[in-house]
């Protein structure tokens, strides 16, 4: 297959583009290297990581930049020495990490814990590989990256479908599976928002006993029963709601973060023994936290961050073998600026995917 294809994508070059007002235009990867793989783009989902890094929220952003990091297509060009049996035609993806260091004596990713490498990691956009060389996201028609981190999409999953797993959907099962949410275990997911309805479809694919989920209103509910929560909380409407559900939970996943968020108040949902698990990457502080609230039951708080290429490859087929889709709208990829707007506005229902119509009706 002929490699004689130009990168292009929407470039944000201030914080205004996430205003909606990214560039289309040509952008140059990192040079070809024989572990890489280049992936001609059908689909990209959008994440909230884009547009905290569009609007420098986190920390200023390295413009230009093209984010996107929930990215399928197809396998265009594959380097002799990739990894993982990938070949040209493949239907593969890429999440939010594109590197790390894979160093033999690295205690993470020597054990399946690339996400948390502490020598130095490449997100897949708005970051600088070991060499120097800048990373690339996929709000674009092609993405170009080390094998390591590419993927295999199972057949059973359409790849719209797919496209926000690969960030949104292992960020919220990576910390169900590492602390155990199967059977035995009642688990709480604050937020059904985009990483909240992977968080409920996610435990209850694994078979807790039941699954909560919390929200501020309930003009979310049917659709948090439907996605397979056994019980839905109001914060803002159900009076008395954390001594109702006092010490009632197992594991709760928060996917917001505010510094208005009543941690208090859900500490309170916790057994003795449970665990606060925040994934929702805050722009400020959490909420202050009283220490009688760890020390009355050894509960903790904790984070989780993205998943390791191991996890995104079980939750990949374990999604496919049970049937989990993500709810998804498709967005054609020349309406970017739009849908990310309309992504602040909370408009998503529950995930927004970037589709390169032209590249994904060659499928």
């Amino acid at each position: 297959m002929s490699t004689d294809y130009k990168f292009q994508g929407w470039v944000g070059l201030d914080k205004d583009s996430a205003n909606g007002h990214m560039v289309w235009r040509d952008f140059t990867p990192k040079p070809f290297e024989e572990t890489d793989v280049d992936i001609k783009i059908t689909h990209c989902g959008i994440c909230g990581s884009d547009l905290h890094t569009l609007r420098s929220g986190w920390a200023p952003a390295m413009y230009p930049v093209v984010v996107g990091h929930e990215i399928v297509g197809t396998a265009v060009r594959v380097g002799s020495k990739a990894e993982g049996g990938i070949k040209v035609g493949d239907r593969v993806g890429v999440g939010a990490q594109s590197s790390s260091c894979l160093r033999p004596d690295c205690d993470e990713c020597s054990h399946g814990s690339e996400n948390y490498c502490q020598n130095g990691q490449t997100g897949t956009y708005n970051s600088k590989y070991r060499d120097g060389n800048k990373s690339y996201g996929g709000y674009a028609n092609y993405w170009r990256g080390p094998s390591h981190f590419v993927f295999r999409i199972p057949d059973a999953l359409p790849s719209d479908v797919a496209a926000p797993m690969l960030c949104g959907g292992v960020t919220a099962f990576s910390p169900l599976l590492h602390h155990k949410a199967g059977p035995g275990k009642t688990v709480g997911i604050i937020g059904v928002g985009g990483l909240g309805h992977f968080g409920i479809m996610g435990a209850k694919v694994l078979g807790a006993d039941k699954v909560v989920a919390i929200s501020r209103t309930s003009t979310k509910k049917a659709d948090a029963l439907k996605m397979g929560a056994d019980d839905f909380i109001a914060t803002d409407e159900d009076k008395g709601w954390n001594r109702k559900h006092r010490k009632s939970l197992d594991i709760i996943v928060s996917t917001v973060s505010s510094p208005k968020m009543p941690l208090q108040q859900y500490l309170q949902l916790l057994r003795v023994d449970g665990v606060f698990v925040q994934i929702g990457a805050p722009e400020d502080a959490l909420p202050p936290v009283n220490g009688f609230q760890l020390l009355g039951k050894r509960c903790s708080i904790t984070g989780s961050s993205i998943g390791s290429p191991k996890e995104i490859r079980y939750m990949l087929d374990l999604f496919a073998e049970k049937g989990v889709r993500t709810w998804n709208n498709n967005v054609p990829m020349k309406d970017a600026n739009r849908a990310i707007v309309d992504m602040e506005a909370g408009k998503a229902r529950y995930r927004y995917v970037l589709v390169n119509e032209q590249h994904a009706s060659r499928l």
